[in-house]
């Protein structure tokens, strides 16, 4: 009788993670992570490519039997997590690999039914292999190979990716990439990171690519441009208010000792962060828009681009321009800049009410009073909108208040100090790295 010859570890356990009951399948992912930690230490250690295909194949079947809503995400996370059990950089490239090839192989027998569990574990595991580069110190090199796996596997015309896998892929990118790091990328590593999308949008003959490139990143900046600034304001005023809040802090030891003082008073300012207001979008990157701006002309100004391409790319590269200029529509203006814009106009009108009346004192002859007519139909015009409630629309009006913001004028122009703060964006964004190497 010939001997069973045993099958490999990695069939095995593909074998129990697609099993029927979920008590086996647990345990199975239990021991795979176990696996994982033992064999990448060794010296000589290491997955195969076919290998992790069969493990990932038996965890794409892990997912889909189960069918619970709060189990399916407890399950993606633990997936997801996985990555984290391998030893070397490589070994992790590699896992991340097989897992978009199982979901490029897999993705047209998925029914409709279990696309959502689907569309989170792609979520989880792209999250995650940015968390793997934010414990590596954002590492330039890492970060290009891992941008160059993700091209390569889904956005080159020569991947095998179906559109679904592209569209989702595009749309959670840049959202993603902010959740992670939002708080320590600079500007120029966040261009590093979407330079591949300039490429291939420039040179893609598909067109649903072009557009979820287009609107999943490039007017994705622009629309979170406000946001950024205002983060940026908000960083740049940090340092004043902390001098202030230990000024109080000291005042605040030296009262303690008095009747009446409450030592836990203090403690009420700080319980609400700023930012988690209604307006708040929560992490936002932060680039250089002009830096943006210029990388995209220069794929889309090339000779081989596209027409329909460069059409496309010139109209965000406008925008992106406006941006670098101080200028964004005024829709997407956030509160505190608004009121920013307000004050500043209040206070540009109190300063020429001076001028006006030194102008209009008797003597200076009657060619300066430039009062209308009272016959006239300026004058007449002038009575039924003060009659109506409305403001005259003179320079004047334009910054003053709501009355101001109809579509009469549909673009505003940051306070000078908020182009220099937006101009200095680089300068901040380099003065988190020292902060993050001393963590």
């Amino acid at each position: 009788m010939v001997p069973r010859v045993p099958l490999p570890p990695e069939i095995q356990l593909a074998q129990r993670l697609a099993g029927n009951e979920q008590v086996i399948r647990d345990r199975a992912v239990k021991k795979l992570r176990k696996y994982i930690v033992a064999r990448t230490q060794r010296a000589a250690g290491g997955f195969t490519h076919d290998e992790l295909l069969k493990v990932w194949k038996g965890l794409f079947y892990c997912m889909w039997m189960q069918d619970k809503p709060l189990l399916q995400e407890e399950l993606g996370r633990t997936i997801s997590q996985l990555i984290h059990a391998f030893q070397t950089t490589e070994a992790q490239h590699l896992f991340l690999q097989t897992f978009w090839q199982t979901m490029n192989r897999e993705w047209t027998g998925i029914d409709r039914l279990r696309l959502d569990k689907f569309y989170m574990l792609m979520r989880m595991v792209l999250s995650e292999s940015l968390k793997a580069l934010k414990t590596q110190g954002w590492q330039e090199r890492q970060i290009e190979q891992l941008l160059e796996l993700l091209t390569t596997e889904i956005l080159h015309p020569d991947s095998q990716a179906p559109s679904g896998v592209k569209s989702h892929f595009l749309e959670i990118f840049l959202e993603e990439l902010s959740k992670v790091g939002a708080a320590e990328l600079t500007a120029d590593q966040n261009l590093k990171f979407i330079d591949p999308f300039c490429t291939i949008a420039a040179r893609t003959q598909d067109s649903l690519v072009l557009h979820n490139i287009t609107r999943g990143i490039f007017e994705a900046i622009v629309e979170q441009a406000p946001f950024a600034i205002e983060d940026l304001m908000n960083e740049l005023d940090a340092p004043e208010e902390e001098g202030v809040s230990e000024d109080d802090e000291r005042g605040q030891d030296v009262l303690s000792g008095e009747p009446g003082s409450l030592p836990g008073a203090a403690c009420d300012r700080n319980e609400a962060p700023p930012g988690d207001g209604e307006d708040s979008v929560g992490p936002v990157l932060q680039f250089d828009y002009e830096a943006v701006a210029s990388r995209l002309f220069a794929v889309a100004s090339q000779q081989g681009t596209p027409s329909q391409n460069r059409k496309r790319l010139y109209k965000v590269i406008r925008k992106l321009q406006d941006l670098a200029e101080g200028l964004f529509p005024e829709d997407d203006v956030p509160e505190k800049a608004y009121r920013n814009l307000q004050e500043e106009g209040q206070e540009r009108r109190t300063k020429k009410r001076p001028k006006s009346r030194s102008q209009k004192q008797p003597g200076k002859g009657r060619k300066e009073d430039s009062r209308p007519d009272p016959s006239s139909g300026s004058e007449r015009r002038m009575r039924r909108q003060q009659g109506s409630g409305t403001e005259p629309t003179g320079p004047q009006g334009q910054l003053g208040g709501p009355g101001g913001r109809g579509a009469r004028k549909k673009r505003r122009r940051l306070r000078a100090g908020a182009r220099v703060k937006v101009a200095g964006c680089q300068e901040l964004q380099t003065k988190r790295r020292p902060l993050q190497s001393q963590k």
